[in-house]
């Protein structure tokens, strides 16, 4: 019971990491609002968790890069449950791998206002929760892409280096006002996110960095290091980044 009494609120709940977070969160005694676009996807997640015997989360069907549905996110987490203890900010979109002299300014926006534009909506509100209590936690979940140039298309790429920068900002201003924040940077995951038409250019770079031998992660395992982070076996951790690639970037 490693979350036992926290208010936690995911985003992207309904498939991939998120869904794994939600599910062990709430095992390890956690509240938890689950947020996601697919209404039917948290409609599953919700008959899942009661099938196993605990109490389901609160659904939030939303767009994180509208801020005003990311800020009602939030106000649900108070209005469910009174406060607001954790955010894990997993939420995401692809870019098709498409590179700077192909893009065009629509896939831009979109994958900056998902990936980028959404965690900064949903920090920015629930560190005026926390402060008054002097403690919170904030897990944001970018990418290897975030860490290098040729693992994903421009947009991806700038949006996951962003977060990276922002979770480290965040850590520095707020460590003496007990909050902390850390980001994942994960490698393969066996998800569902849509890639779509990958661009070839993108993708042939990307070919080039693949190793050989190392797996796909399951979304379990990733979930696993995101409730370390999130709870208090990581009380002395913040501003870090963690990368749970397998080895990917190792060589």
């Amino acid at each position: 019971m490693k979350l036992d009494g926290k208010v936690a609120l995911v985003t992207g709940a309904a498939s991939g990491i998120g869904r794994e977070v939600v599910k062990l969160f709430i095992q390890e005694g956690a509240q938890v609002v689950a947020s996601d676009i697919a209404a039917a996807g948290l409609d599953t997640l919700t008959a899942e968790i009661t099938a196993m015997g605990f109490a389901p989360p609160t659904a939030v069907t939303g767009d994180v890069s509208d801020r005003a549905a990311a800020e009602h996110m939030v106000d649900t987490a108070l209005a469910a449950y009174g406060t607001l203890d954790i955010v894990v900010n997993n939420a995401g979109i692809m870019d098709e791998f498409v590179p700077i002299g192909d893009l065009e300014d629509s896939l831009w926006r979109k994958v900056l206002g998902v990936n980028l534009d959404g965690p900064m909506y949903l920090c920015r509100k629930a560190v005026q929760i926390m402060l008054p209590k002097e403690t919170g936690v904030i897990v944001n979940v970018a990418s290897v892409g975030g860490l290098f140039g040729g693992r994903a298309g421009v947009s991806y790429t700038t949006s996951k280096h962003a977060l990276v920068g922002l979770t480290r900002s965040i850590a520095y201003h707020y460590a003496k006002k007990g909050i902390r924040c850390n980001v994942v940077c994960p490698g393969g995951v066996a998800t569902n996110i849509s890639i779509g038409n990958p661009n070839p250019l993108g993708m042939e770079r990307l070919q080039t960095t693949l190793p050989m031998n190392i797996r796909n992660a399951a979304s379990d395992e990733l979930a696993s290091i995101i409730l370390f982070l999130a709870s208090d076996d990581s009380s002395f951790v913040n501003g870090a980044v963690l990368v749970a690639d397998g080895g990917w970037t190792a060589g």
